[in-house]
């Protein structure tokens, strides 16, 4: 056994030297260097359709042994469609403009010197991911336009899934001369591997934990690298007594339903008092019709007997499946009131046509996205222009919200003098 756990730390280790051998290649690679291995990436994605199916069969064979839930097969899940995406995904990235170079601020000093702040890579990022395949295509597509080495470590259950994307990412690499070593996977479930990647600091400059409360409690307690925190998709979406009722029912009913199982998902609907009788009713009806299990207060219980009881822990629970709690509000102040102590800071929307209380909710609700009259399935990278994303920043430290290529920078100061001495 000590021979086994000696080897993996070495493997680990070893992973993390090649990863910032790449990191000082890919920090000063040329923008159209990178472009290209992206668009050739995306263009084995589409010519290796049929392994990558076959691939994600096996883990959607094992899943279901496991008996996971829906939603986390469905997230786990890839079709042509979704394929597709992911090889869009990285063509979206090439599109936008490289951060890495991109000079920030640029002053003169009354003595002359000449002071830029530029944006350079972070290093080496670690991504820990569960379930989600795609994450492979969207973290080293984004890793590698801001000029950064990726390690990923992808979930046991998409562990096939992810090595056959993996490949198409190493043959865009290859095909455009950069070392393969750019983007490496954890060879193995073992889970004392992230353990030891999680103590890489010589190797490692940030973490990014894309997954459940125990992934990231797991990291907040042993990570003694930076973390960049994705935490859960507690989201909120609130109908004003000012909101149009057709708005209100399409956009509600997106914000569950489109995808129960992704971090933007409304798990909370909060409805002003005024409204509980003319804009809920039709919502419910809507919701309950398509699947949705309802939990709401005693009021709006009262409403319509199909709802179940809401317990104190269901505004605390970030369900990722068709089950929604719902509760009545008086007016913005108590919907900001209940987010402020309810909410995950992930996403949270309102829906009304009254500009003042919009403004009032957008500015004192304390989110990393917030929504005026938009579904919160809204909150992913893709949808902000970003090409794909990492992950949904809920910290205040580097990066909130969406976190895309430009979020995967820092900066420093380039200063140009001309003989100055300090006096």
């Amino acid at each position: 056994m000590g021979d086994m756990v000696a080897g993996l730390a070495e493997e680990m280790e070893a992973m993390g030297r090649r990863a910032r051998a790449a990191a000082s290649v890919l920090a000063v690679t040329p923008t159209e260097v990178k472009d290209a291995a992206l668009r050739a990436a995306a263009a084995a994605i589409r010519a290796n359709l049929s392994d990558i199916l076959a691939a994600n069969e096996k883990d959607m064979v094992a899943a279901r042994d496991k008996g996971l839930s829906p939603a986390l097969l469905d997230r786990l899940l890839l079709d042509p469609k979704r394929v597709e995406s992911m090889a869009r995904g990285l063509e979206d990235i090439a599109e936008r403009a490289d951060p890495v170079g991109a000079v920030l601020e640029d002053w003169t000093r009354p003595n002359g010197l000449r002071i830029q702040k530029v944006r350079v890579p972070l290093g080496v990022i670690a991504i820990i991911y569960e379930s989600r395949p795609n994450v492979t295509a969207d973290a080293g597509g984004l890793c590698l336009k801001s000029g950064n080495a990726a390690i990923l470590r992808g979930g046991s259950e998409s562990f096939h899934s992810s090595r056959a994307i993996l490949a198409c990412l190493h043959q865009g690499l290859r095909a455009a001369g950069l070392p393969e070593d750019a983007v490496q996977s954890v060879p193995t479930t073992d889970r004392a591997a992230v353990g030891h990647l999680l103590g890489m600091t010589a190797h490692v400059d940030v973490v990014i934990p894309r997954g459940g409360k125990s992934l990231t409690s797991r990291v907040a307690a042993e990570s003694r690298v930076p973390v960049i925190y994705h935490l859960d998709g507690i989201c909120h979406t609130y109908v004003d007594r000012a909101a149009d009722p057709a708005k209100a029912l399409a956009v509600t009913f997106n914000a569950k339903m489109r995808r129960t199982g992704i971090c933007g998902a409304t798990e909370t609907l909060l409805v002003d008092r005024p409204v509980l009788s003319t804009h809920l009713p039709a919502i419910l009806d809507k919701l309950i019709a398509a699947g949705c299990e309802v939990r709401g207060d005693t009021e709006v219980q009262a409403l319509d007997n199909r709802v179940k009881a809401a317990s104190d822990e269901d505004w605390d629970t970030e369900y990722l499946d068709a089950i929604l709690s719902v509760k009545v509000v008086d007016g913005v102040d108590g919907a900001i009131d209940h987010i402020a102590r309810h909410s995950s800071h992930h996403t949270d929307s309102i829906i009304t046509e009254d500009p003042a209380t919009a403004e009032r909710f957008l500015s004192r609700v304390d989110s990393g996205i917030v929504l005026w009259n938009a579904s919160t399935q809204f909150a992913d990278g893709g949808e902000f222009g970003f090409g794909a994303e990492i992950g949904i920043s809920t910290g205040k430290l580097h990066a909130r919200g969406p976190v895309g290529a430009d979020q995967l920078t820092s900066y420093k100061y380039v200063v140009r003098g001309d003989g100055q001495v300090r006096p």
